[in-house]
């Protein structure tokens, strides 16, 4: 492969503006500068690994060989843009050819993919609550997540299948949309990263959310998590504060035909341990909030010219995944675009509140091997063998987690 040249560094990832906004320029590189340099690769190498892909032609139809393709670059005491990258890194995207036509499918177009995640660097989680990376791009459309090799070749046995069924029920899925998977190497250490749509919106914000996997057996958010500004609650929390989805019948027998068909395939493909992620956009209380950021710029003529100018140089690009919004009319508290939120759903009229559900799979990558079925035995010894333990066949998984769903909603 060709050396890369210093047209794909991440300097020309910075977006064109005038001159005289230098300070906005001069902010980027720190902001790099501090973040891992894991980042800075994965940045530059999904730049490279687009403008590249952008020379190859689309194929007719998908071969045996593009499952298992990878394309590699390695750079070696590279003299451009040596403030954000490292001396030495390896890049490698996992089956280009097969990502690329999911990303079409999923309605993602590869221009926008790419400004969307190496335009600013992605943010990263901090409240701790994942092992590992995980990121979400500077316009909050898609999250980025460390994966183990394991989980690497977990993805490849299933993505012949998985894009086979994308094919089949046209993207309607609840099961997370896979977008690339690459692996970082700096300084000899392996970083192998997933990307997939956020589930939850670019724009409205969750204020409630819940992890579910249709088991009350150690299934409470600990209280080091309660105490969090937006804590992951779980199954029995769920049950505790009777939670419920108000949603139309129509809407619950939509989400329910999705369901069924998705956990079907993860049956066929032996997958369990898996979690139905619901995110609740509070519509009253957003529009409270927003009423108070009104009285907040009112306040200061001053405070507002300075918003008004970060958020020219921010996140309202004319570009990226959910750029092109920006040129209708603005949304007011609890309006989506179901194009970008495509994991979104209103509540219904007459609901007791007006909310936005966000629901979708996750952790979808976990079969029952071994490990798996030495966990089920010592739960089963410890709470009983009819006890609702979380590590049961893939079957019966699939089947007490499609009761428990079935409950959620009004």
């Amino acid at each position: 492969m060709s050396s890369p040249t210093s047209s794909n560094s991440l300097s020309s990832l910075a977006p064109k503006r005038k001159t005289k906004k230098k300070h906005f320029v001069q902010q980027k590189v720190e902001v790099l500068r501090a973040s891992d340099p894991v980042l800075s690769v994965l940045m530059w190498g999904v730049n490279h690994s687009i403008n590249d892909l952008h020379q190859v032609p689309v194929p007719v139809m998908l071969l045996p060989d593009d499952f298992k393709a990878s394309t590699k670059i390695k750079v070696n005491h590279h003299l451009f843009n040596k403030e954000n990258l490292p001396g030495q890194f390896k890049f490698k995207e996992y089956c280009p050819q097969v990502f690329r036509n999911l990303r079409e499918r999923f309605g993602i177009e590869d221009q926008d993919y790419q400004v969307s995640l190496a335009r600013s660097p992605p943010l990263k989680d901090e409240d701790g609550s994942c092992v590992g990376l995980l990121l979400t791009s500077y316009d909050r459309t898609l999250v980025v997540k460390e994966i183990s090799s394991e989980e690497v070749e977990e993805m490849h046995n299933i993505l012949s299948e998985y894009h086979q069924y994308i094919v089949t029920c046209h993207g309607n899925t609840l099961l997370p949309q896979f977008l690339a998977m690459y692996r970082v190497t700096v300084e000899s250490e392996d970083t192998n990263l997933l990307v997939m749509r956020n589930m939850f919106s670019h724009r409205l914000h969750v204020h409630r959310k819940y992890d579910l996997k249709g088991s009350l057996v150690s299934r409470e958010a600990s209280f080091k998590e309660k105490v969090k500004e937006v804590p992951t609650y779980k199954d029995a929390d769920f049950k505790n504060n009777m939670q419920k989805i108000y949603v139309s019948d129509e809407e619950k027998k939509k989400i329910m035909d999705k369901l069924s068909g998705d956990i079907e395939f993860l049956v066929r493909m032996k997958i369990m341990d898996y979690s139905l992620l619901l995110g609740i956009h509070d519509v009253e209380r957003a529009e409270r909030e927003e009423e108070g950021e009104l009285e907040d710029r009112e306040s200061s003529y001053e405070q507002e010219e300075e918003d008004e100018d970060r958020l020219a140089l921010g996140s309202t690009s004319p570009e990226g995944i959910s750029g092109y919004m920006n040129s209708f009319k603005p949304m007011g508290p609890g309006e989506f675009d179901p194009y970008v939120d495509v994991y979104a759903i209103q509540s219904t009229v007459g609901a007791p509140q007006r909310e936005v559900y966000f629901m979708g799979l996750i952790d979808v990558l976990t079969q029952y091997d071994t490990k798996k079925k030495a966990a089920h035995a010592a739960k089963a010894v410890k709470h009983g063998a009819g006890a609702e333990i979380s590590t049961v066949h893939p079957e019966q998984y699939a089947k007490r987690f499609r009761e428990f769903i079935t409950k959620i909603f009004a």
